[in-house]
């Protein structure tokens, strides 16, 4: 088995990064002294990520159709054309047993060349909502596997798609609750609130949390963790020590954060999450089976995150906010309400517990085992 290679790609965002980097994590705990080249492009995020890795990185040209009107769109043929016999010539000079894609413009010559060329693949879809690329490529592949049940009826491909979740960082599944909860000092009958939207942030959740750090100060027995990102930590400050309006005084119950690396540990602590609607941090929060009231960034590509959401609400596993709605009376009038229920946010929880899937990398790295 240690002669055996793998090719994995997908590009452009961390939503695909992460799943790729993933799945060859995997490969190389179930295959020990395999090979893996990881294909991109020299723009994506994945130029740096990959090598930081220690992953063997190559680059091919990749372009996806601009939605309005644009003459780049003229180029568009001539180059997904080049990208493909780059990823051609790659494929054949490495000759890999698998192929695995997780999407983005990248996934789209790579893996359609391993498929003319008689290569066994798989992609794997994060979103409810499938993209494009992979809605595309599932009528060639040999195995297709999803991360939400709602994204199955959108793959209609010779290949039957397996529902195996998303891969969670093993430090997801495996922090202590207990030792997490004394970490961040939480009390037993506290309630402790995570919220965070993204490691850049989000302006809107940051807006809402601050405008409601009244509220948070003034309930007894909460305790809340807020991330604000990077970019947006100072001005997230200046509306808590501005006092006023926005704020009428700062919590001590409250704790600030600009990033944070020990997110499992946060995770593990919490009983209620804020944030946006991204196929990872979902995986995580239901890999925990924590309840969560979402705010789907409405910028996504095809609004994919508001369809992520949904498909919990309608499980029972979550509460939605749309992020023109999101405000903090409006954060405060849903928690009020959820805070008075407790019955139901224990209910939400055994609902996100059981969507959660803490075996995804294992399922899908059996399903490429099953094509080697």
């Amino acid at each position: 088995m240690n002669s055996l290679r793998f090719i994995v790609t997908g590009g452009g965002t961390g939503g695909h990064i992460y799943p790729a980097l993933a799945i060859a994590g995997g490969l190389q705990q179930r295959y020990p002294g395999c090979q893996i080249m990881y294909i991109g492009t020299a723009r994506g995020l994945e130029s740096d990520l990959v090598p930081a890795a220690g992953l063997d990185f190559r680059a091919v040209r990749a372009v996806g159709i601009k939605r309005s009107l644009s003459p780049q769109n003229l180029k568009v043929p001539l180059e997904v054309a080049a990208g493909y016999r780059e990823a051609r010539r790659l494929i054949q000079n490495f000759a890999p047993d698998a192929v695995a894609g997780t999407g983005g413009y990248v996934c789209g010559p790579v893996v359609l060349a391993a498929t003319r060329m008689k290569i066994p693949t798989l992609i794997h879809e994060q979103n409810a909502l499938p993209g494009v690329t992979n809605r595309i490529l599932s009528r060639f592949v040999d195995r297709v596997a999803v991360t939400f049940e709602d994204s199955i009826k959108h793959f209609p491909g010779r290949a039957k798609p397996r529902l195996t979740g998303l891969p969670v960082r093993s430090e997801v599944l495996t922090a202590g609750r207990e030792a997490a909860r004394v970490r961040y000092s939480v009390k037993d009958e506290e309630l402790f609130v995570l919220s965070f939207g993204g490691s850049q942030g989000a302006r809107t959740i940051n807006s809402a949390v601050a405008s409601a750090a009244g509220w948070i100060a003034g309930r007894p027995g909460l305790r809340w963790l807020h991330v604000t990102g990077r970019g947006q930590h100072d001005t997230f400050m200046d509306m808590l020590n501005r006092g006023g309006k926005e704020c009428p005084q700062r919590p001590g119950n409250l704790v600030v954060e600009p990033y944070l690396y020990e997110m499992p540990e946060a995770l593990a602590a919490a009983d209620l999450v804020v944030g946006r609607a991204g196929a990872a941090s979902i995986a995580e929060i239901t890999a925990r089976g924590l309840p969560a009231l979402l705010v789907p960034f409405p910028y996504a590509t095809a609004n994919h995150q508001e369809h992520n959401a949904r498909a919990l609400v309608e499980r029972g596993a979550a509460v939605m906010i749309l992020d023109a709605e999101f405000s903090g009376p409006a954060l405060v009038t849903r928690l009020e309400k959820l805070l008075g229920e407790p019955e139901r946010l224990k209910d939400m929880a055994e609902s996100s517990r059981k969507l959660g899937k803490p075996r995804a990398l294992d399922d899908i790295i059996d399903a490429l085992a099953e094509l080697i």
